[in-house]
């Protein structure tokens, strides 16, 4: 290939972007409380023991779950055998103290992180193969007891979203959300009820990213929810007398505050294909109707929740 010209830079980048906005730890009450309570349902499994695994997402609240789990493993004087996936310093530092045997390490999300891989012979690097590929039986997300996600949106058969917003437009890529949540023993989801006006729980997600039968449980700031496929996780909450509600009366609730969300409208036209693990489709993203048409489409939509919920009174 013939290079036509040179173009000397400074630098590549700004280094210190690297930590993104999303891989911050949290200090809004209600995303600690919804980690505290998350935190309290992994210590009541019998999972959570010495040389248990765990993995956290990039979301602020999944992150913070950390804090309340080190607690508890000091309380019980038990240490995690290996921390896996996207690595922020908080978990590095969890190794430093010797809670942490070592970091299985497919990607960091800051610069704490990058120097601590450099640095310690514990801190291991793997190939996203190792990491999630199905066809690798000894992947490390079937090694997980535990894994805390996001999730955009979820509806009532657990079924979860994290690529499409609630207008239906691509907002990113699901990374190893579906794999790990296979993977894994037990895959708890933490989001909010909603998230401004717009419902978190509801009847169907735009888009499926994570089947339902791959989430355990989910946490949210009115309440927790439990797959009934997992009773084995009911029993153990009911016996540790955390409670723990439906998830249509979490949408119920949802819906009571900001009313019931409006059907969007597409195209016929696929843009987009959502694989499953076994490489069979999961789902389908369209093309949203024309810009303006959906503008108009969607400030419609607010102004029927608006008034459908009676917010107007408030």
């Amino acid at each position: 290939m013939d290079v036509d010209c040179v173009c000397l830079v400074d630098e590549i980048g700004n280094p210190k972007k690297i930590a993104s906005k999303e891989a911050r730890f949290t200090d809004i009450p209600r995303e600690l409380m919804m980690t505290e309570n998350a935190a309290k349902i992994i210590a009541t499994t019998p999972y959570f023991k010495d040389g248990f695994s765990f993995q956290t997402g990039a979301g602020s609240p999944s992150l913070a779950v950390n804090r309340f789990i080190e607690e508890y493993m000091l309380e019980r004087n038990i240490k995690m055998s290996f921390a896996l996936g996207g690595i922020m310093n908080a978990i590095c530092k969890l190794l430093d103290k010797e809670l942490v045997k070592s970091i299985i390490d497919v990607q960091d999300f800051d610069l704490g992180a990058i120097e601590h891989f450099t640095n310690n012979p514990k801190h291991f690097e793997v190939s996203s193969s190792e990491y999630t590929n199905p066809a690798n039986k000894s992947a490390y997300v079937n090694k997980l007891d535990f894994i805390v996600l996001f999730a955009l949106e979820i509806d009532t058969n657990f079924n979860v979203n994290v690529i499409t917003g609630s207008d239906g437009v691509l907002r990113g890529a699901p990374g190893g959300h579906p794999d790990t949540a296979a993977g894994s023993k037990c895959c708890i989801i933490i989001t909010p009820l909603t998230r401004g006006r717009m419902t978190t729980v509801c009847e169907n997600v735009v888009t499926i990213t994570t089947p339902g039968d791959c989430v355990d449980i989910l946490v949210t700031d009115y309440g927790t929810a439990v797959n009934p496929l997992r009773q084995d996780l009911i029993e153990w909450l009911d016996k540790a007398g955390i409670k723990h509600v439906s998830i249509e009366e979490l949408k119920n609730k949802v819906y009571s505050l900001v009313g019931t969300p409006a059907d969007l409208k597409w195209e016929d036209k696929v843009v987009a294909i959502v694989e499953a693990r076994d490489g069979t489709i999961l789902d389908v993203v369209r093309k949203i109707i024309d810009k303006k048409i959906n503008l108009l489409y969607y400030i419609c939509m607010h102004i029927h929740i608006f008034f459908k919920g009676g917010l107007w009174k408030k």
